[in-house]
């Protein structure tokens, strides 16, 4: 995506923002245990960490300020850079996931998606279709089967990268993202399609739409979507699910919601409503172990130009309930 069309992408979230702020209902957030809220610093002068995923070893996040990918030991303090920015491409990073030994990376208003080995070799690098129209590749899931789904917000579609493609050798091969599915309600020159999650069967993905905040069910097998009854939860950003817990991050209210999906996940009830100290921006979530992982990511500093609300880049770590 040329920068021309990367300004435009960013001012048309920067007008959303504004839209739902005005929008935006108070909800009744419960605030964290001070004593039980940890702290995890991005070292990273440019961070803005997009989005988080953790394995039995380590835990990630991404910079859409650079591309930057960073990482650390689980349980550690601080996270580094693992994967320098502007190598392969990978100017700007959005969602990231795990799938066994590779590493799976979106790249935002560049149009991009990168498959890496545990280790940082690259696996594949991907582009999507020059069909001319703006896109935001922003976050992917995982089926059990290894086969992998990735959302564009400014495109109404969901891409899909065979399993066979992730496990493929590390050759750093060039390839066009393909589409799998269609999506409805998408509305011009907003960020739409965001989060999305396999359910544990994988029978369906769980989609957030971050402009009007609701969560839709699509069926792999058919490509049947159709909304989730569930409250809309405007600026619905990155998901995590557990078993029928969807932890979703909300990034301009800077909160967390916990919801209970139904066993045909076609409904969704509110469990909690969670903020913190420190909250700036809650773009992403990841559940590691017993804690809940939420990036700070100042979003709206990147968005606007802003100065920081921080010089420190970090990721909260609270407990899952």
């Amino acid at each position: 995506m040329s920068s021309r069309s990367t300004r435009r992408a960013l001012l048309a979230l920067t007008a959303t923002s504004a839209t739902l702020a005005a929008l935006a209902v108070p909800a009744t957030a419960v605030p964290a245990d001070d004593h039980d809220v940890r702290t995890i610093t991005v070292n990273g002068g440019n961070a803005f960490p997009e989005s988080v995923a953790a394995d039995d070893h380590f835990v990630y996040t991404t910079s859409i300020g650079d591309g930057a990918v960073h990482r650390g030991r689980r349980g550690a303090k601080t996270l580094d850079p693992f994967l320098p920015a502007g190598q392969d491409g990978r100017t700007q990073a959005t969602g990231i996931k795990i799938s066994g030994d590779r590493l799976l990376v979106a790249g935002a208003f560049t149009g991009r998606f990168f498959v890496y080995t545990g280790a940082g070799q690259l696996v594949s690098a991907y582009t999507v279709p020059d069909t001319g129209e703006p896109t935001l590749v922003n976050d992917a899931a995982v089926t059990p089967n290894g086969d992998v789904y990735v959302t564009d917000s400014f495109r109404a579609v969901v891409y899909r990268i065979p399993a066979a493609e992730v496990r493929s050798p590390a050759t750093g091969t060039h390839r066009t993202l393909e589409v799998a599915h269609h999506l409805p309600d998408y509305v011009a020159g907003q960020s739409n399609g965001n989060g999305v999650v396999a359910t544990p069967d994988g029978r369906f993905l769980v989609i957030g739409y971050w402009y009007s905040g609701a969560l839709y069910r699509l069926t792999l097998a058919t490509g049947e979507v159709r909304r989730i009854t569930a409250p809309a939860l405007p600026s619905a950003d990155g998901l995590a699910l557990r078993g029928n817990t969807l932890h979703l991050a909300r990034s301009t209210d800077n909160s967390v919601t916990t919801m209970r999906l139904s066993d045909d996940s076609t409904s969704a009830t509110v469990v909690s409503v969670r903020t913190y100290p420190g909250a700036d921006t809650t773009t992403g979530v990841a559940v590691s172990g017993n804690r809940l992982l939420v990036t700070n990511s100042q979003m709206d500093t990147y968005l606007y130009g802003t100065p920081l609300t921080s010089p420190v880049f970090t990721i909260t770590s609270l407990p899952l309930c």
